[in-house]
């Protein structure tokens, strides 16, 4: 099966249409990726479950979105807390 313009979801086959196709490429891909662990500051970071995030080097394990890390709500969350507290 040739997968170079669909990727992971060859695995639908022609079903469900390739704009929802393209959209789960683009979840699957930020969720499998790698991030910066905030606690060590290395680049180890994976999805263990839906929304729990654990560092491969130094061990931290978190609860943050369910396909990456940080949502765009939690950074909301934590500019409020630190202007807070500098205010």
């Amino acid at each position: 099966m040739r997968t170079k313009k669909v990727k992971m979801t060859a695995r639908f086959g022609p079903r469900y249409g390739l704009k929802i196709r393209r959209a789960v490429i683009k979840i699957e891909e930020e969720q499998r990726r790698k991030y910066v662990c905030s606690k060590c500051g290395k680049k180890a970071v994976k999805r263990i479950g839906s929304g729990i995030w654990q560092c491969k080097s130094c061990g931290y394990k978190f609860a943050g979105g369910c396909y990456i890390p940080r949502t765009s709500a939690s950074k909301m969350v934590e500019q409020a807390l630190l202007h807070q507290k500098t205010g």
